[in-house]
């Protein structure tokens, strides 16, 4: 990402694509085929004032005459994010989406509705946690260990109900077996436990001021029994 524009900035992305090509180089015999090489700049400037609408540049080696392509491992891609102005409802494409986040993402006080992908969810996620102060990440990590050996403990209780409904079915008839003893296993391992637990470490990750959309992806309680604990 550039954040001010720049003197001779073409130069420098063109200086920069050199070093990976350069580290191609192997000593001795070498037939000089090269692996594609591509420069993303992603720009809080505008550098082409002749075409408003036009923010996305893909730029390759052309012929100047015959305008067909020289060299296609060689390609610098820009984005003019000022001239980026699509509103939340004018988004088409998760090529937009991306965008949209990149230009609006300082402002945004929450995931939009539109961002219903998963991906999404996961970067605000992991936008919110790099917002977090050293004290407030210690607290984080607390939480998710927390979680994760809560998950283990599930985990296992699954495993042991699956291997048990096994060997009663082994006694009784294998699909009766099976059944009983995730029956069992489900509601006596997870089902009486399961809640409270989750409640119990919602309350905790609360406590350590981490934020309900985050205890909501990590315990599966929704908002609402989050905001009552």
């Amino acid at each position: 990402m550039q954040r001010g524009q720049q003197l001779f900035f073409k130069e420098r992305s063109l200086y920069y694509a050199s070093f990976p090509i350069q580290q191609q180089g192997k000593r001795g015999d070498w037939d000089y085929q090269l692996k594609a090489v591509y420069v993303i700049a992603i720009l809080n400037f505008v550098f082409d004032h002749t075409h408003d609408g036009y923010f996305h540049h893909e730029v390759q080696l052309t012929d100047s005459k015959t305008r067909e392509v020289f060299y296609d491992k060689l390609t610098f891609i820009y984005l003019e994010m000022p001239k980026f102005n699509k509103k939340e409802e004018e988004l088409d494409s998760m090529f937009d989406k991306w965008l949209f986040v990149l230009r609006n993402l300082t402002r945004l006080m929450e995931k939009p509705a539109t961002l219903q992908e998963r991906v999404f969810t996961r970067f605000f996620e992991a936008a919110e946690i790099a917002k977090f102060t050293v004290e407030e990440y210690h607290h984080y990590e607390t939480s998710l260990k927390v979680y994760r050996d809560w998950r283990n403990t599930i985990d296992f209780a699954v495993q042991k109900a699956t291997k048990e409904g096994e060997q009663k079915g082994m006694q009784i008839g294998m699909q009766k077996g099976i059944e009983k003893g995730f029956e069992k296993g489900i509601e006596k391992g997870i089902e009486k436990g399961m809640q409270e637990e989750k409640l119990n470490i919602a309350r905790q990750m609360k406590a350590n001021g981490i934020p309900t959309h985050t205890i909501a992806a990590c315990t599966g309680l929704d908002t609402e029994e989050i905001n009552r604990l």
